[in-house]
């Protein structure tokens, strides 16, 4: 069971060593035609997909829709930093 300094901890780590919302949205901007925001959030077959895929301009819409999907995107590599911290400290899952 993890104490409260414990999960203070981890959600300390997770705020500063996981992704940022503000970045990714700034890589999905200026650098959206080369997929910037999928390799920073740890997504680079994906992102390699989305390059690939502009060839047919169907990349073109796909990084519209990633426009919605960055927050949710930063919140899930949030989580397997949260899990893999937990486990590290010995508090499981």
């Amino acid at each position: 069971m993890l104490t409260t300094q414990d999960r203070i901890l981890i959600e300390t780590r997770v705020t500063n060593d996981g992704p940022s919302v503000a970045v990714a949205y700034g890589l999905w901007f200026f650098l959206g035609f080369l997929s910037g925001h999928r390799f920073y959030l740890g997504r680079p077959v994906s992102a390699i997909l989305q390059i690939l895929s502009f060839l047919v301009l169907i990349g073109f819409v796909w990084l519209l829709v990633d426009a919605f999907l960055i927050p949710a995107m930063v919140r899930e590599k949030q989580a397997e930093i949260r899990d893999r911290l937990t486990v590290e400290a010995g508090g499981g899952i």
